[in-house]
Protein backbone atom coordinates (compact mmCIF):
# COMPACT_ATOMS: atom_id res chain seq x y z
CA UNK A 1 0.00 0.00 0.00
CA UNK A 2 1.12 3.34 -0.86
CA UNK A 3 0.69 6.13 1.66
CA UNK A 4 -0.68 9.35 0.43
CA UNK A 5 1.44 12.23 1.56
CA UNK A 6 -0.59 14.70 3.59
CA UNK A 7 -0.26 18.32 2.98
CA UNK A 8 0.61 20.30 6.03
CA UNK A 9 -2.01 22.89 6.79
CA UNK A 10 -0.78 26.26 7.70
CA UNK A 11 -2.46 27.49 10.87
CA UNK A 12 -4.41 30.70 10.54
CA UNK A 13 -3.51 33.11 13.29
CA UNK A 14 -5.98 35.84 12.30
CA UNK A 15 -9.06 36.55 14.38
CA UNK A 16 -12.29 37.03 12.52
CA UNK A 17 -13.74 40.24 13.99
CA UNK A 18 -16.90 40.38 11.88
CA UNK A 19 -19.01 38.45 14.44
CA UNK A 20 -17.72 40.72 17.22
CA UNK A 21 -18.73 43.80 15.24
CA UNK A 22 -22.19 42.30 14.66
CA UNK A 23 -22.64 41.68 18.37
CA UNK A 24 -21.51 45.20 19.23
CA UNK A 25 -23.95 46.74 16.75
CA UNK A 26 -26.82 44.68 18.13
CA UNK A 27 -25.93 45.77 21.68
CA UNK A 28 -25.72 49.39 20.57
CA UNK A 29 -29.20 49.22 19.03
CA UNK A 30 -30.64 47.51 22.13
CA UNK A 31 -29.19 50.15 24.47
CA UNK A 32 -30.35 52.98 22.23
CA UNK A 33 -33.90 51.61 22.29
CA UNK A 34 -34.04 50.90 26.03
CA UNK A 35 -32.31 54.05 27.33
CA UNK A 36 -35.38 56.34 26.89
CA UNK A 37 -37.53 53.80 28.74
CA UNK A 38 -35.36 54.02 31.86
CA UNK A 39 -36.89 57.33 32.91
CA UNK A 40 -38.67 56.29 36.08
CA UNK A 41 -39.30 59.62 37.73
CA UNK A 42 -42.21 61.98 37.74
CA UNK A 43 -41.36 65.43 36.39
CA UNK A 44 -40.82 67.21 39.71
CA UNK A 45 -38.69 70.30 40.29
CA UNK A 46 -36.93 69.33 43.53
CA UNK A 47 -36.17 71.98 46.13
CA UNK A 48 -32.53 72.68 46.97
CA UNK A 49 -31.13 71.87 50.40
CA UNK A 50 -27.68 71.89 51.93
CA UNK A 51 -27.94 68.42 53.50
CA UNK A 52 -25.84 65.30 53.55
CA UNK A 53 -26.91 62.52 51.14
CA UNK A 54 -29.54 60.12 52.45
CA UNK A 55 -28.27 56.92 53.99
CA UNK A 56 -30.30 54.57 51.78
CA UNK A 57 -29.84 50.83 52.10
CA UNK A 58 -29.55 49.54 48.52
CA UNK A 59 -30.76 46.08 49.59
CA UNK A 60 -34.09 47.36 50.90
CA UNK A 61 -37.01 48.25 48.69
CA UNK A 62 -38.03 51.89 48.42
CA UNK A 63 -41.42 53.49 48.01
CA UNK A 64 -41.38 56.97 46.48
CA UNK A 65 -44.37 59.26 46.97
CA UNK A 66 -44.24 62.13 44.46
CA UNK A 67 -46.16 65.41 44.72
CA UNK A 68 -46.32 67.62 41.63
CA UNK A 69 -46.76 71.38 41.52
CA UNK A 70 -50.44 70.82 40.62
CA UNK A 71 -51.00 68.80 43.81
CA UNK A 72 -51.16 65.41 42.10
CA UNK A 73 -49.89 62.35 43.97
CA UNK A 74 -47.93 59.45 42.48
CA UNK A 75 -46.68 56.22 44.06
CA UNK A 76 -43.59 54.49 42.73
CA UNK A 77 -42.78 50.94 43.67
CA UNK A 78 -40.85 49.60 40.70
CA UNK A 79 -43.18 51.11 38.07
CA UNK A 80 -41.84 53.09 35.15
CA UNK A 81 -42.92 56.63 34.37
CA UNK A 82 -45.40 55.63 31.65
CA UNK A 83 -47.16 53.09 33.86
CA UNK A 84 -47.91 55.44 36.74
CA UNK A 85 -51.11 57.34 37.12
CA UNK A 86 -52.14 60.12 39.46
CA UNK A 87 -53.87 58.80 42.56
CA UNK A 88 -56.03 60.42 45.24
CA UNK A 89 -54.82 61.07 48.76
CA UNK A 90 -57.10 58.34 50.14
CA UNK A 91 -55.64 55.84 47.65
CA UNK A 92 -52.12 56.82 48.72
CA UNK A 93 -53.01 56.14 52.37
CA UNK A 94 -54.61 52.76 51.62
CA UNK A 95 -51.82 51.58 49.31
CA UNK A 96 -49.05 52.69 51.66
CA UNK A 97 -50.76 50.90 54.57
CA UNK A 98 -50.98 47.69 52.49
CA UNK A 99 -47.37 47.98 51.36
CA UNK A 100 -46.15 48.55 54.93
CA UNK A 101 -48.13 45.55 56.18
CA UNK A 102 -46.49 43.38 53.51
CA UNK A 103 -42.99 44.86 53.98
CA UNK A 104 -42.45 46.78 57.24
CA UNK A 105 -38.78 47.50 56.41
CA UNK A 106 -39.54 49.44 53.23
CA UNK A 107 -37.97 52.90 52.95
CA UNK A 108 -40.46 55.69 52.21
CA UNK A 109 -39.16 58.71 50.29
CA UNK A 110 -41.11 61.90 49.55
CA UNK A 111 -40.38 63.75 46.31
CA UNK A 112 -42.15 67.11 46.40
CA UNK A 113 -42.09 69.81 43.74
CA UNK A 114 -40.70 73.20 44.75
CA UNK A 115 -43.96 74.85 43.70
CA UNK A 116 -46.22 72.42 45.59
CA UNK A 117 -48.17 74.15 48.34
CA UNK A 118 -47.16 73.69 51.95
CA UNK A 119 -50.66 72.46 52.82
CA UNK A 120 -50.50 69.66 50.23
CA UNK A 121 -47.20 68.41 51.64
CA UNK A 122 -48.42 68.56 55.26
CA UNK A 123 -51.58 66.69 54.28
CA UNK A 124 -49.40 64.05 52.61
CA UNK A 125 -47.22 63.74 55.73
CA UNK A 126 -50.32 63.34 57.90
CA UNK A 127 -51.71 60.67 55.56
CA UNK A 128 -48.39 58.77 55.56
CA UNK A 129 -48.20 59.02 59.36
CA UNK A 130 -51.73 57.62 59.69
CA UNK A 131 -50.75 54.78 57.32
CA UNK A 132 -47.90 53.81 59.65
CA UNK A 133 -44.89 55.58 58.13
CA UNK A 134 -42.72 56.76 61.01
CA UNK A 135 -39.65 58.20 59.32
CA UNK A 136 -40.09 59.34 55.72
CA UNK A 137 -37.16 61.04 54.01
CA UNK A 138 -37.35 63.97 51.60
CA UNK A 139 -35.60 63.88 48.23
CA UNK A 140 -33.90 67.18 47.40
CA UNK A 141 -31.17 68.33 45.07
CA UNK A 142 -27.88 69.84 46.25
CA UNK A 143 -27.55 73.61 46.65
CA UNK A 144 -25.99 75.37 43.68
CA UNK A 145 -22.87 77.38 44.43
CA UNK A 146 -23.20 81.13 44.38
Amino acid sequence: METIPRKKRKQVSDINVVPLIDVMLVLLVVFMLTAPMLNQGIDVELPQANNEPLDIDENLETLVVSITADGEYFLSLGATGDERESVTLETVGENVRRILNANPDIQVLIEGDTDASYGVIITMLTTLNNAGVTNPSFITKPMESL
